[in-house]
């Protein structure tokens, strides 16, 4: 090999060294570059359920829970229901709220809970009223119409009922029971009818 030749090999090698420092030291750099940014977000979600609680009373002031057929408020009726006569009319007021603690307002559906002992030959009439209180004159919007069988509730009988605010209980709604006894009401005959308010929340 001619000296040209060596010094040109040499040469060679000598720029094959350069560029391979130079691309290590090139991907040292990008590594620490990589290494550099770093960037994270978090997100977290705190979820607690409302509550929703039904009470009802008869007195128009005093509201408690009667969360069970077996715990059912007795509508206190304006004549003696233990003594009717035929065409004897008996009305018993009744009033709903959603307590203080509920955070939904609703939709209230009444059903029959069922009868016991001898209804038969007693209808009634549903009202929901302005005000509290309530007697065979009362007027109001007909949730059940007159002469319905004491034993039913025509289907879908319901009614709006708005959540409170400020820590308070919603709005009461009134109503207003009239039962009416027919011509054909047997002496001595008793028996219990049992109604029942479900809410839904919305």
């Amino acid at each position: 090999m001619t000296d040209t030749a060596v010094v040109r090999a040499s040469g060679r090698r000598r720029k094959v060294r350069a560029v391979l420092a130079a691309g290590l030291v090139l991907g040292a750099g990008a590594a620490v570059t990589l290494a550099a940014w770093n960037d994270s977000e978090f997100a977290t979600g705190t979820f607690t359920a409302g509550t929703f609680n039904l009470v009802g009373s008869t007195d128009g002031t005093t509201f408690t829970d009667h969360a069970t057929a077996g715990t059912a408020a007795t509508l206190p009726f304006t004549v003696n229901a233990a003594s009717l006569s035929p065409t004897d009319v008996a009305a018993a007021p009744f009033a709903v709220e959603l307590a203080a603690n509920t955070t939904n307002n609703a939709t209230v559906t009444v059903t029959s809970a069922g009868t016991t002992g001898t209804v038969t030959n007693l209808t009634y009439q549903l009202l929901q009223t302005t005000t509290f209180g309530c007697t065979a004159g009362t007027t109001g919007t007909t949730l059940v119409p007159a002469g319905t069988a004491l034993s039913t509730v025509p289907a879908s009988t319901t009614f709006p009922l708005a959540a409170g605010t400020g820590g308070a209980a919603g709005a009461p709604v009134y109503l207003c029971f009239k039962v009416t006894a027919g011509a054909g009401l047997a002496q001595g005959q008793t028996g219990s009818a049992t109604w029942q308010f479900q809410a839904a929340s919305q």
